[in-house]
């Protein structure tokens, strides 16, 4: 089969397409035929080499069908949504025509042999963003209708995805975004109010009297702007810290002398705030499992056109270097994905 390789830690070019063994499924895991798969600033992140863990072929997500399940769990012919469950991260991942999946990390999307009510570039659109945006939102958070939530860094595939289903349940939604360019498209999703990104934020909320304070937040910027965040939420309020579209650089502690120390949660914490961390690498856990991500009823919801999920940009397999130079540009504008036939 053909496969998406790092050939070793580096630049874009570093990913080279070879012909590899294809995989065996055993017991307790599922062969899937590859249809397409999203992109993901965690897959720069291992190429470069910056990640705790990876293997050469990447890719934390994928739809396709399944080709063999030895356990009985899944029937041949099944279209399926994989993610998490150390693809790419310690087994091979979903860059390849191919690739094998823990069943605790597949999710079925249909019947056998029945046709998507979407296409599979647009299903490739949904597992990893929508999966842990649902989870942030609605597990974290516990977002409720009519309440008030923030999201940061909202034109981030992430970013779009929790917004899609704040706005779809009911709350009112604030963003932001580095740039006012992108104000019209969050408010073409029916974000209630845009805000500029700055790592003072509620500073600047604060002295033009525009602060008033969130239900929740959901922080997908990262440590740069997270001890920021927490002084924008209500007492008894959550903010949930799961993106770091800022870095991966340690949240810093309060200015001066103790800086060096990093983060102080008796100097830097609201009282009463409830602060919580969410990563998907726990999907497909006891405590994770895919199966509670209502993934089918939201594809459904793609397809009858109430949320808006379509890519931004559909990729060749060949292409993959162009995707992953857009990634490292910053040039996008919501989630890549890649078809492989």
């Amino acid at each position: 089969m053909k496969a998406i390789i790092i050939s070793e830690f580096g630049p874009v070019e570093n990913l080279v397409i070879n012909d590899v063994p294809k995989p065996s499924a055993g017991p307790g895991t599922a062969l899937i035929r590859v249809k397409a798969f999203g992109i993901n600033h965690a897959e720069m992140h291992m190429r470069r080499g910056e990640w705790a863990e990876s293997v050469p072929i990447s890719g934390i997500e994928c739809v396709g069908i399944v080709e063999d399940c030895p356990g009985g769990e899944l029937a041949r012919g099944t279209p399926v949504a994989a993610l998490m469950g150390g693809l790419g991260r310690t087994i091979p991942g979903s860059y390849a025509e191919y690739t094998v999946a823990s069943i605790s990390n597949i999710v079925a999307l249909g019947d056998p042999g029945k046709d998507l009510p979407v296409t599979w570039a647009d299903a490739a659109a949904l597992p990893e963003s929508y999966a842990t945006a649902w989870t942030c939102l609605f597990r974290n958070l516990n977002l409720q209708r009519g309440q008030k939530i923030l999201i940061r860094g909202a034109t981030s595939s992430f970013g779009r995805a929790a917004v899609n289903l704040a706005v779809e349940a009911g709350a009112i939604v604030t963003a932001t975004t580095r740039t006012k360019a992108k104000f019209a498209v969050l408010e073409g999703l029916g974000v209630s109010e845009c805000l500029l990104e700055a790592p003072n934020l509620s500073e600047l909320l604060s002295e033009s009297g525009k602060l008033n304070k969130f239900d929740c937040v959901l922080e997908l910027v990262g440590n740069s702007t997270v001890v920021d965040s927490l002084r924008l939420v209500r007492r008894d309020g959550r903010l949930c810290l799961a993106g770091w579209l800022g870095g991966l650089d340690p949240i810093k502690g309060p200015a001066g002398p103790e800086e060096s120390r990093g983060f102080n949660p008796l100097l830097q914490m609201a009282s009463g705030v409830h602060f919580s961390f969410f990563g998907s690498f726990v999907f497909g856990t006891e405590e994770f499992p895919v199966s509670d991500v209502p993934l089918k009823i939201v594809m459904q919801k793609v397809a009858d056109g109430k949320i808006d999920a379509r890519p931004w940009k559909v990729f060749k397999f060949e292409e993959v270097h162009a995707a992953h130079h857009a990634m490292e540009k910053g040039d996008t504008n919501g989630k890549m994905v890649v078809v492989v036939d």
